[in-house]
């Protein structure tokens, strides 16, 4: 009797394991296609951003993230905010400023500057003035942070997460609810220092799909032991 408890005890978790194993792959075929679908889109042709008669589009993360896109205006730089950033170069800030366009404000990350270079007195080259064309990714607000990130204060002017509502709140401007992060581009003075999107997923589906089929193959080896050495007691 405890035998055959033990052989149903297995094969539920068999097949458990393999249904783990099973979403796993799927897991797979959706980040693979994720993965192809935003290097498609990062290493098109930009195309023109313009508003249609309704107003800017209302973008989305499985049609239009990372989207390569162009448009043209001039900085608000009396609107701009920097969020703390922590990058390859090390810990900065975004600099976060609305685009005017013939067809309104749009939100833009123009790059990176280091800590000591917040002040936008201490990169005024940078502050480029007239108009500039800017081509970046179409990026979502940043609504949530890591687990240990901080949330925005705007009352002490403290930024840790790019949140276009919040940051167009604080500074009265209108603008839609995404940003656009500008790629690199030649800026006086060198800051801000755009091209610094990271596009990259971990993909470790496949080693998870693995480690439960091995898991589920396992236990049925042990199953099946289990269930001959059962029936060479029984015949003796």
């Amino acid at each position: 009797m405890r035998r055959l408890l033990a052989l149903v005890v297995i094969f539920v978790a068999v097949l458990g394991l393999t249904a783990l194993g099973v979403w796993q792959v799927q897991r797979l075929m959706w980040k693979t296609a994720l993965i192809e679908t935003v290097n498609a889109r990062v290493n098109a042709p930009p195309q023109p951003l313009r508003a249609g008669p309704d107003g800017w589009p209302a973008f989305t993360a499985e049609r239009d993230e990372y989207r390569r896109v162009t448009l043209s205006g001039h900085f608000r730089h009396d609107k701009e905010t920097q969020v703390y950033a922590l990058t390859d170069l090390g810990a900065g800030y975004w600099v976060m400023t609305p685009l005017e366009t013939p067809d309104g404000l749009v939100m833009v990350n123009r790059g990176f500057v280091p800590t000591d270079k917040r002040d936008p007195a201490t990169r005024a080259a940078g502050q480029v003035s007239g108009e500039v064309q800017v081509t970046g990714l179409v990026r979502l607000s940043q609504n949530k942070g890591w687990l240990f990130s901080q949330p925005n204060d705007p009352a002490k002017d403290q930024w840790f997460l790019r949140d276009v509502a919040q940051i167009a709140q604080a500074r009265q401007v209108a603008v839609p609810g995404w940003f656009i992060d500008a790629e690199a581009a030649p800026v006086p003075g060198g800051l801000p220092q755009g091209g610094l999107t990271v596009v990259r997923f971990t993909n470790n589906h496949l080693v998870y799909a693995l480690t439960w089929f091995t898991l589920a193959g396992g236990l049925a080896g042990v199953s099946l032991w289990l269930s001959r050495r059962g029936r060479r007691k029984d015949g003796n």
